[in-house]
């Protein structure tokens, strides 16, 4: 019996040991963990715990402004404000939504959802004018709050519209400059940090944390508001004096591919970009309405193709010089037409040029001679031309949306294609990738880049980015191209191109007149290039009226339009 007691109580002190061994062990584990806690992990659980009682307010950052080469500022900010609720701290929400509805005329149904929904912040409306603002601020209303931020403001409104793009309600580039450039302008967002209770109720003792925001870059770009101006004013002319669809110019520096003006008329507001111009938006449902501003914005410089005409005559007989297929005394004969396999090719002179020179041919510009030309250089030889010249690759412009060349494929030109392409028919290019080919011949070889940046700036000044873009040498040769400036000031001096000349200047060019399809239809396009000084070119520019009614001829519509450009153009660039 003894031994048993002694047994019994030997395993209860036994027991009460590893109790006692396992209770200071989960002691010291506890002490541990809370040491743990108090000392290294102190802070990332004090960040956990302010992330739970603070609430963020983002204050949008002022984007960086786009400027032109002279320092003209194109597109701007204006002060808004964002009204906001925060539910758990409204007292009276009757009276916050009657003030609500008043002052920015919403619906009742509308800021009495937002009002009464329960969470940390909800927003009623952004973009509201800073007067405005400062009245909802003024009612010291508990449980509203107005915040500041930006919102873009274009000076000239529709100037240079499909170029500079606009933005959207977050304040983020949609189309144009605004959207390519997106990284560059848009900064860094700040902060406005509350500190609130379990109840969500904000701790007035504890005040206000901002992070402020980091303004964008300024972009400074190669328009020149001068020259978009003017350029702009002759396009609506024309679209008005012609009863044309719509008219396009571009200005371009043929050395380095910076641009000076882009236009597309009609234009659009920049401040209400989705305001229709022209037709009756309430007739149309929402996808036509859709269609209709996509249209509204497009840049017919860069995202439209069409058919050159005769323009494209500079390249096909850049190319036959290149490959010596032609010299200057050569002759050829037109009796006003030209037979290819079954179809009869006419010239725009219907009696015919008579035998002419390889340089008449140019300045009268002579379809049957440029069929000839063509023949001469062959499909291969010719399509080969084509690739040395770039001409079906995308240029490159820093703008969205830019559309490839329209050719045959190679297996596919036939002596019909080839007869066609020679004179600028039976494919499309567009108006920018034409400026930039016809450049390349005419600077002395060299395929440049169109492009619009030059540099970004910081809001304290400093530069912070130069851009710069490919050139590709070799082009053509410097014989060939300084012969090709001397046969296109030619068609100025004494060809079709006449009503380009401009008395003291040595200007070059081309005209064009083209059909579109279906032909016969009576609808044409009227363009004409030129270029100055002929000797050592520094601007280029294109004017393309698109269905002119009556006169259609680029002779008479388009190459008066460029003459006019470069009367007051030519002596500003001098300066």
């Amino acid at each position: 019996m003894e031994q048993w007691e002694n047994s019994n109580r030997f395993y209860h002190r036994k027991k009460m040991i590893v109790f006692g061994a396992a209770a200071l062990g989960i002691t010291v584990m506890l002490v541990l963990r809370l040491g743990y806690l108090m000392i290294f992990a102190s802070a990332y659980y004090e960040e956990r715990a302010i992330e739970v009682h603070e609430r963020e307010r983002d204050i949008k950052a002022a984007r960086g402004r786009i400027i032109d080469v002279n320092g003209v500022v194109l597109a701007d900010n204006t002060t808004v404000c964002t009204i906001s609720v925060i539910h758990s701290q409204i007292e009276d929400p009757e009276a916050v939504i009657e003030m609500l509805c008043r002052e920015l005329s919403l619906s009742e149904e509308y800021v009495r959802e937002r009002v009464e929904k329960y969470t940390s912040i909800e927003r009623i409306l952004s973009n509201v004018d800073k007067e405005t603002g400062d009245r909802i601020r003024s009612y010291q209303m508990a449980g509203v709050k107005v915040d500041e931020d930006y919102r873009r403001y274009y000076p000239y409104d529709d100037l240079a519209a499909k170029v500079l793009g606009f933005t959207g309600g977050d304040n983020q580039g949609i189309i144009g400059l605004e959207v390519m450039y997106e990284e560059y302008l848009r900064g860094t967002p700040g902060q406005i940090l509350t500190v609130t209770d379990a109840s969500g109720l904000e701790l007035a003792s504890e005040g206000e944390r901002r992070i402020e925001p980091i303004p964008g870059d300024d972009l400074i770009i190669s328009l020149d508001y001068n020259i978009q101006c003017y350029a702009q004013q002759l396009a609506y002319q024309a679209l008005e004096a012609k009863g044309a669809e719509g008219v396009s110019i571009l200005v371009m520096n043929p050395q380095n591919g910076e641009i000076l003006a882009m236009v597309s008329v009609p234009e659009f507001h920049l401040n209400e970009p989705f305001m229709l111009v022209s037709g009756n938006a309430a007739e149309l449902s929402e996808e036509e309405r859709q269609d209709a501003l996509n249209e509204m914005w497009r840049n017919d410089c860069v995202s439209d193709t069409y058919e050159p005409g005769s323009i494209f005559k500079i390249i096909t007989a850049a190319a036959a010089l290149e490959e010596g297929v032609v010299s200057l005394e050569d002759s050829f004969h037109c009796p006003g037409y030209v037979i290819v396999e079954d179809r009869r090719i006419r010239c725009h002179e219907t009696d015919g040029h008579g035998s002419q020179t390889f340089t008449e041919a140019i300045c009268n510009s002579c379809n049957p001679a440029f069929v000839n030309i063509g023949h001469r250089l062959g499909v291969e030889t010719y399509y080969d031309y084509f690739q040395q010249f770039r001409l079906l690759e995308r240029t490159g412009i820093d703008l969205p949306g830019e559309a490839g060349t329209i050719m045959h494929a190679e297996e596919n030109i036939g002596p019909t294609e080839l007869a066609t392409i020679s004179f600028g028919q039976s494919f499309q290019i567009t108006p920018i990738q034409l400026a930039t080919t016809v450049s390349s011949i005419i600077n002395g070889g060299r395929r440049v880049t169109p492009h619009f940046g030059l540099y970004t700036r910081s809001a304290a000044g400093e530069i912070t980015n130069i851009f710069d873009y490919p050139v590709t040498e070799g082009i053509v040769s410097t014989e060939t191209s300084e012969t090709m400036r001397m046969l296109l000031e030619q068609v100025v001096a004494v060809g079709g191109g006449h009503n380009a000349y401009i008395e003291g200047f040595r200007i070059g060019g081309k005209t064009a007149t083209s059909q579109t399809l279906p032909r016969n239809n009576g609808v044409y396009i009227s363009s004409f290039l030129g270029f100055a000084p002929a000797e050592n070119p520094t601007v280029l520019a294109i004017a393309i009226v698109d269905h002119p009614q009556g006169v259609y001829y680029g002779s008479q519509v388009a190459a008066p339009i460029v003459r006019q450009l470069f009367e007051n153009i030519l002596p500003y660039l001098a300066e």
